[in-house]
C-alpha cells in the first residue's frame, strides 16, 4: 500500500499566486532555475505535517507579498486505509488552521495521517553546526514515529520558559520551582524515551538494508560530549532541583533534555561524521533519511512522503542513480528539486516531471514529459 498526494493546490503561498498539481503516486521531480519557487512547493507539502514546516516559518512569513492576504494549501491524500481532503491555511495576522475531511483538526492529527520526512541543503551542515540543529533533526525523526512527541516538546518548552523567567527574576521560592520542574520532568521523560526509541528504529532499519549509502552509528550525549543526561522523570526532577543554584547564577536552565546532543560515527571509517568529507556527510544524511523511511514503512505499512531539496548536490552520478533506485524500491512519493532536468534522467518514466518558472514575482508549475 502507498501513501501519496493525488492533488496539491497552493493559493497566495510565497511566490505562488495560485498553482495546482495532479499527481499519480510516482516520485515528483521539480526542476527550474534558482529562485523559481521549487522549494516553496516542498515547504507546502511539509506543512501537511505538524509544526512549522521545513523552513520553520511563522504563518505571516509565508503569505505572498505584496498582497499579504494569508495563504492556503489544499491536498488530496491517499493513505493505506482511506482518502482524505486536507486544508491548512492562515489569514493575515492569525495562527495556522487545519481541516481534515471538512472538520477542524489539531495539527497533531496530521501526524497520525501521514509522516513527512525532509532533507534540505541547510541540513548539510548538521554534523558541523551547533547542537540545537541536531536536536531539531532528532525531534523531527521522533515525531515521524510518535505523533504525540510534538505535545511533549511543547509542554517541556513552556514549563522551561516559565522556570527561566523565575531564574532571571532571581525568585528563590522552592515551591514555584518544584511545580515547574515536575512538569519538565514528566514531559522530558517522554522526550527522552521517544528519542531513544527513534534511534533504535533507525539502527534496526539500517542493519537489514542493502544500500549504496554509508551508515552511521548514532548516539545521544550531553552537551560537549558529556555522558548521557538523566532520562527518567525522577532523575530529571532531581537534576533540575540540584542545579537551581547554578541556574540562578546563569539566569537559565543548564540541565535537562533540551541539552541533549546527537553524535554520529561513520561506521566504515570509524570517524566522527563531522570529520568526514562534504560528500560523505551528505551521503550519511541520505542514509539516515532512507533508514527513517524504511522504518516508517515497517511501522505504518507505507513509506512517508519524502522531501529532498537539491538532493543531487554533492552526489556523483552513480550515487544519484543509486538513490533513485532505492526510492523506487521503497515505493515512496519522493519530492525532489534540481536546476536541470538532466539531474533526473536516470528516473525515466518512474517519476513525474514538473518545470517551475517565475515571471514578475509569480511562480508557475507545468508538468513535462520525461526527456
Amino acid at each position: 500500500m502507498s501513501l501519496h498526494l493525488d492533488r496539491l493546490t497552493l493559493s497566495h503561498f510565497r511566490s505562488h499566486l495560485r498553482a495546482g498539481m495532479v499527481l499519480d503516486g510516482r516520485p515528483v521531480a521539480l526542476f527550474g532555475p534558482n529562485g523559481a519557487g521549487k522549494t516553496n512547493v516542498l515547504e507546502a507539502v511539509s506543512l501537511l505535517s505538524p509544526g512549522r514546516g521545513l523552513r520553520r516559518a511563522r504563518p505571516d512569513d509565508i503569505a505572498r507579498a505584496p498582497e499579504n492576504l494569508g495563504w492556503k494549501i489544499t491536498a488530496a491524500l491517499t493513505t493505506p486505509d482511506a482518502q482524505h481532503e486536507i486544508t491548512t491555511w492562515a489569514e493575515a495576522g492569525q495562527s495556522r488552521q487545519t481541516r481534515i475531511d471538512g472538520k477542524a483538526a489539531p495539527q497533531t492529527a496530521l501526524g497520525a495521517l501521514a509522516a513527512v520526512v525532509w532533507l534540505t541543503p541547510a541540513m548539510d551542515r548538521l554534523w558541523t553546526e551547533g547542537a540545537e540543529g541536531r536536536r531539531r533533526y532528532l525531534d523531527r525523526m521522533a515525531l515521524s514515529f510518535f505523533p504525540g512527541h510534538a505535545d511533549a516538546v511543547l509542554s517541556y518548552e513552556k514549563a522551561m520558559r516559565d522556570r527561566n523567567r523565575l531564574l532571571r527574576d532571581q525568585v528563590r521560592d522552592a515551591a514555584w520551582y518544584a511545580a515547574l520542574e515536575s512538569q519538565m520532568a514528566q514531559a522530558g521523560a517522554v522526550l527522552s524515551a521517544n528519542r531513544t526509541a527513534a534511534l533504535d528504529r533507525l539502527a534496526r532499519a539500517t542493519e537489514d538494508a542493502a544500500t549504496a549509502f554509508p551508515t552511521a552509528d548514532l548516539a545521544l550525549t550531553g552537551p560537549d560530549g558529556e555522558g548521557l543526561l538523566p532520562q527518567s522523570a525522577p532523575d530529571i526532577a532531581t537534576a533540575l532541583a540540584e542545579s537551581r543554584r547554578r541556574d540562578l547564577a546563569a539566569g537559565r536552565t543548564l540541565t535537562g533534555p533540551h541539552r541533549t546532543d546527537l553524535t554520529a560515527v561513520y561506521r566504515a571509517k570509524g570517524v566522527a561524521a563531522a570529520q568526514a568529507s562534504t560528500g560523505e556527510q551528505k551521503a550519511l544524511l541520505i542514509s539516515l533519511i532512507l533508514a527513517n523511511a524504511r522504518a516508517l514503512h515497517q511501522d505504518r505499512g507505507a513509506p512517508p512522503l519524502l522531501l529532498l531539496d537539491e538532493v543531487s548536490a554533492h552526489l556523483d552520478a552513480d550515487r544519484r542513480a543509486a538513490l533513485y533506485d532505492e526510492l523506487t524500491v521503497l515505493g515512496a512519493q519522493a519530492w525532489m528539486t534540481g536546476t536541470e532536468p538532466g539531474l533526473f534522467s536516470d528516473l525515466g518514466p518512474r517519476a513525474q516531471m514538473f518545470t517551475v518558472t517565475e515571471t514578475g514575482g509569480t511562480s508557475s508549475i507545468t508538468e513535462r514529459p520525461m526527456p
